[in-house]
This record gives C-alpha cells, sequence and structure tokens, in this order.
C-alpha cells in the first residue's frame, strides 16, 4: 500500500494496457471482472465487485430438491422439448396472470437459455418481419449486452436516453423515431436497468398506442420483476400487479429473468412469453430467412432452435417448482430479494457522504427505488476516468456510457455482492478516495 492507496498503481496500469480495450469506459462488464480479476490477483487486493450483477443471494431450496429429484429420474440423459417442458409452461402461465394479471396460454409461455438467449432469438426474428424497417429501438439507459448481441448479428439500432422524455413528453419522441427510424421492435427493462427508474401506466399505455398504431413489436424486459420495491408485487393474484405495457397492446412479447428475482443465474434458464396475436402473426418477409412467415414458429423452430436445441431439463424443474410455490403463495421471492433495496440504500449513502453524485437522482420528480443498481458521478470526472482511478481503490463498476446513457461522467454500481460486513471497509476506502480527490 504506497501513499494509503490500496492498489499498487504500476501493477494496476501494466494490467489494464494489456487489455484490449483503449478507453476503460468503453469496456464491457465481462472485460471489466477479467480485468478487475488480474489485478485483484497480482496484488492481493480484494476488489469490491460492483460491475457485474451476479445475484448475492442463495438460490431456495426448493429448485435444488426439484433439480435433484429429476436428475434421479434420469432426465439428464433426454433432449428436453424445445419449446420447453409442460410443466414449466404451465407455471408461466399462472405466473404471468397471477402476478402481470395477464391471461396467456401456456402455448406461448417458453423457457431459454438465459434471457439473452430470449433477446437474441427475438431480435433475429422481430427485426426480420418487413425489409423495409431498419430494426430494434432501444430505450435507454439499458443492459450494454443487448447492442452487443445486435452487434453481432449485423443488425442496425436506434437508442435515446429516456431520462429528459418522461411522462407525456415520451410519446412525440417516441413516435418520431418510429416513424424517422423506421423502427421494428422497441426494447426497455422495468425496472430500468441501471438508472432503476420505472415506467408509469401512463408511459407504458403511450408505449402500447403507439406499437399498435405502427404495427412495432415490443420486447419488454423484466430481469428484474417485482424489484421496484416501492410497491409490494408479491402477492399472487392480488393488485398492485407488476406493470406491463401487455395492458396497452397486443404487439408484445416480455422475456422475464430467474437470475435476479430467484437468484438462480448459474442454471441458465429464463421465460420468454410472447403474444398470441404476435405468435400467430404472418410476415411474409420472414422467408427470405425461415421456412415460413409466421412469427411464432419462425421464432421457436428456426432462431432458438439454431441458438440451442433446448434448454436443459433439471433447471427447468428446478424453476417449475420455485413458480409453483411463488404461484401457490408458498414462498414469497419478495422476502429475500428485498436485501438488495436495503444494500443500495446504505451504499448510495456511503457514496453520497465521499463526495460523489447520484447521476439518474429521480424518478418522475420522487425518489428513485432501491434496487439492483444505482448510478453515481464524481466531480471533476468522466466516467472513464472514474473508473481508472477507482481501480487504484479495488472498486470495479461499468461506466454508464456503455449503456446508452447521454451521461459521460457516470458510472453503474451494482449493489448485489456488497453484503453488510463489507460496508466499512468500502467506506474506508471510498473516504480516502474522497480525500485524494476533493
Amino acid at each position: 500500500m504506497v501513499n494509503n492507496i490500496p492498489v499498487n498503481k504500476e501493477i494496476a496500469d501494466k494490467i489494464l494496457k494489456e487489455m484490449p480495450f483503449t478507453d476503460i469506459g468503453d469496456a464491457s462488464i465481462r472485460e471489466i471482472v477479467r480485468l478487475a480479476g488480474q489485478i485483484e490477483k497480482e496484488t492481493g487486493v480484494k476488489f469490491f465487485r460492483m460491475e457485474m450483477g451476479v445475484p448475492g443471494l442463495d438460490v431456495s431450496e426448493i429448485a435444488l430438491e426439484a433439480e435433484i429429484k429429476a436428475f434421479k429420474e434420469g432426465y439428464a440423459s433426454k433432449y428436453a422439448p424445445i419449446t420447453g417442458i409442460e410443466p414449466l409452461k404451465n407455471e408461466i402461465s399462472r405466473f404471468v396472470k397471477n402476478f402481470l394479471d395477464i391471461k396467456i396460454s401456456p402455448e406461448y409461455c417458453f423457457s431459454t437459455v438465459g434471457s439473452a438467449q430470449g433477446s437474441t432469438a427475438l431480435f433475429m426474428v422481430a427485426n426480420r418481419t418487413d425489409k423495409n424497417k431498419r430494426g430494434v429501438l432501444f430505450v435507454d439507459p439499458g443492459f450494454p449486452v443487448q447492442k452487443l448481441q445486435i452487434k453481432v448479428l449485423g443488425y442496425e439500432y436506434d437508442a435515446f436516453d429516456v431520462f429528459n422524455f418522461r411522462g407525456k413528453k415520451l410519446r412525440a419522441k417516441l413516435e418520431g423515431l418510429i416513424v424517422e427510424r423506421k423502427i421494428s421492435s422497441i426494447l426497455y427493462s422495468n425496472p430500468n436497468n441501471p438508472t432503476w427508474i420505472s415506467f408509469t401506466d401512463e408511459e407504458l399505455q403511450i408505449i402500447g398506442e403507439l406499437a399498435t398504431k405502427h404495427n412495432v413489436i415490443i420486447i419488454e424486459d423484466l430481469a428484474y420483476f417485482g424489484m421496484d420495491f416501492r410497491k409490494d408485487y408479491s402477492k399472487p393474484g392480488v393488485p398492485p400487479f407488476q406493470p406491463t405495457v401487455a395492458k396497452y397492446t397486443d404487439n408484445w412479447t416480455m422475456l422475464i429473468s430467474s437470475s435476479k428475482v430467484f437468484s438462480y443465474a448459474g442454471q441458465r434458464v429464463g421465460m420468454l412469453v410472447v403474444s398470441e396475436k404476435v405468435y400467430n402473426s404472418k410476415y411474409p418477409d420472414l422467408k427470405r430467412f425461415y421456412a415460413t412467415e409466421q412469427f411464432g414458429h419462425s421464432l421457436i423452430y428456426n432462431a432458438l432452435y439454431v441458438l440451442s436445441a433446448g434448454v436443459s431439463h433439471t433447471p427447468q424443474y428446478g424453476l417449475a417448482a420455485l413458480l409453483k410455490a411463488v404461484n401457490d403463495g408458498i414462498y414469497n421471492y419478495r422476502d429475500d430479494v428485498i436485501e438488495y433495496g436495503k444494500r443500495a440504500k446504505a451504499l448510495k449513502k456511503i457514496f453520497l457522504s465521499n463526495g460523489f453524485k447520484l447521476v439518474y437522482d429521480n424518478d418522475l420528480g420522487k425518489p428513485l427505488a432501491n434496487g439492483f443498481y444505482f448510478t453515481v458521478s464524481y466531480p471533476g470526472m468522466t466516467g472513464s476516468e472514474l473508473l481508472h482511478n477507482l481501480l487504484y481503490y479495488g472498486i470495479s463498476a461499468i461506466a454508464l456510457q456503455t449503456t446508452g446513457s447521454e451521461h459521460s461522467e457516470g458510472i453503474r454500481a451494482c449493489v448485489s455482492q456488497i453484503n453488510g460486513n463489507m460496508f466499512p471497509e468500502l467506506e474506508r476506502r471510498l473516504k480516502l478516495f474522497n480525500e485524494t480527490h476533493s
């Protein structure tokens, strides 16, 4: 430790120079994971890992027991159906009705290898429905990997930072882009990663009405299902329900992750739900790439099939058991994940008391919910500079510029891997950081 700075600067800068990116602010989440891991290994200084949304809670025994049972029944030697196992499809259907108040047949509920596979498959089909349309519109800030998926697929996309277009202002901005940029699909997360704002019913109605008017397919990313802790969305069949655009249009699809709400990230099993209308819609231009013009058939039997021929049996049985327990009111997922809200509240206080500022600091004039992420900046530093300087204090995060934010000065901090026992040391390092840079 030189001059009380925990990490040796020479070692950190040497490792940083060996990375494939030229600007740390452009580094992906996994690249930051690799960078922090190497510095940690070579210096012996334990890092505070705030770059990656890794669940920091244990998975329920309900899922573990169901997976073990499936293994013992011999499912490891069998291929799973591409559409998902029947028990899981049934429970997804129940879950959507119980917690979003949307009735959907199990026929239109599918399992995916995490929501990442679901979004990739949707991009492959939704953005090929009309040869005269360009591609996806990201309502940013958002999850950087989804843009990487688009780039890898060779598609075009557009994006805008929604923070200054909330409420009624959203309509003109959104419609202008849909028409001008010839948009085929729109993707957003709710609650939003990384800002943790949540769209209101008014905003979801605007999105839904414009989707219907311009025949645009909505991809609603519910990675943080029910984790706007300002309301309790965890009681099956009882309002309030998780807000959704499906109340306002038939042109919807949704991605529901098991990674955060059920701490099931390692098993790579997500849920993809497609409205009956979208599934059965026919787009002649799809036949340029697929065997049929039907959206649903192209999505499942072409796109999903070539990405991965089904999700492993045992994680599906584990998730089905979790969903059944939640649907039956036996297990309340909120009782566990609300821990993230408690951590966020405490961590924001630590950062703010040491010279940092919240970047996205309100939700339509109301206080932000405390959840999985928050955004901070430090006076006089760009996001890249802040990330670089925080490395010397054993703290890793990602720059907001990778999320589509208009704020070049901010970073996204994830709370999941920082438990209460770590708060005093983090506070000590941030205090030292502030004393050095203020």
